[in-house]
Order: C-alpha cells, then sequence, then structure tokens
C-alpha cells in the first residue's frame, strides 16, 4: 500500500490535482494511507469518514431517497458521496467507498465482501461494485488498494 499511495502523490503532483476521500467501511484508512507519504499536503486535500446513514447525508448530501432505494452499500450511494465529498472539499478529484467488511451485516443480496466504489472529478463520475473475500480486516485491506488503483485510472482517463 505504501508503494501504491507513494505513486498515487507523485501522478497527482504531476497532475496538479488534489485528492479528497470519502470512506465508510474504510473508516479513513485510505486517507491515513495516503498521508503516511511524506510532502502529502501537496495533493491530499481532506477525508470525510462517514460511517452512518446520516453522515453521509449531513456530510456529503447523500440524498435519503439515495439510501432508502438502493441502500447505504451500492454505487448510486458511492456516486453521491464522491460528488459530495467534491461539492465539500476543495479537492478536484475524489474516491468513495461504502461496503460490507463484515463479519456480520451482509444480505443475500450484499454478503460479506462487498465494497462499492466511486471516482469523481469534474469530467466524470465512475462506480464499480467488487466481492471480496477474507476477515473484516482483508476485505477493508483489498479496498483500500482498489480505491487507491481507481484514482490513478480516473486520472488515465479510465
Amino acid at each position: 500500500m505504501d508503494a501504491l499511495a507513494q505513486k498515487l502523490g507523485e501522478r497527482l503532483k504531476t497532475a496538479g490535482a488534489k485528492l479528497v476521500t470519502a470512506e465508510s467501511c474504510t473508516g479513513g484508512w485510505a486517507a491515513q494511507v495516503v498521508t503516511s507519504v511524506a510532502g502529502s499536503s501537496d495533493w491530499f486535500e481532506r477525508g470525510f469518514v462517514t460511517y452512518s446513514n446520516d453522515a453521509k447525508r449531513e456530510l456529503l448530501g447523500v440524498r435519503e431517497e439515495t439510501l432508502k432505494k438502493h441502500g447505504a452499500v451500492s454505487e448510486e450511494t458511492a456516486r453521491e458521496m464522491a460528488q459530495g465529498a467534491l461539492d465539500r472539499g476543495r479537492g478536484t478529484v475524489a474516491l468513495a467507498v461504502t461496503g460490507v467488511a463484515g463479519p456480520g451485516g451482509g444480505s443475500a443480496a450484499k454478503p460479506v465482501g462487498t465494497v462499492c466504489f466511486a471516482w469523481a472529478s469534474a469530467r466524470s463520475v465512475r462506480s464499480e461494485t467488487q466481492q471480496f473475500s477474507g476477515d473484516r480486516e482483508s476485505v477493508r485491506r483489498q479496498s483500500v488498494i482498489r480505491a487507491l488503483e481507481g484514482v490513478l485510472q480516473h486520472l488515465d482517463g479510465g
């Protein structure tokens, strides 16, 4: 993760971009990883940890209707989290992650390990859902890695 964060920092700095994070199931781990890189204040703007639905609504502007219709663990919610982070922060690119890390909380439709991501900038918002395996820490670790990889892809237009 450290090498990935270093690479991401170099890429953001080169692009003149600032990252904002909106995290639920990772509890701020993505922000912690990127801020462990010396000089990250050049390219990391702020992080939102919005674990509860109330926090998602209040801090990021996720709509109640989105949460009711799609649930907290959905690409729709992740997209609104990412957009809200951009709107409420001073960054130019945002990542959002929301999921079921376990060991409980899963359902038939959204089993443990289901994680939704979104990446946003002024030009686009994209999202995806991944199904990770392993224990709680493993799911969270895989989620942080995918979230950061997604920022690199977003910066490359993917």
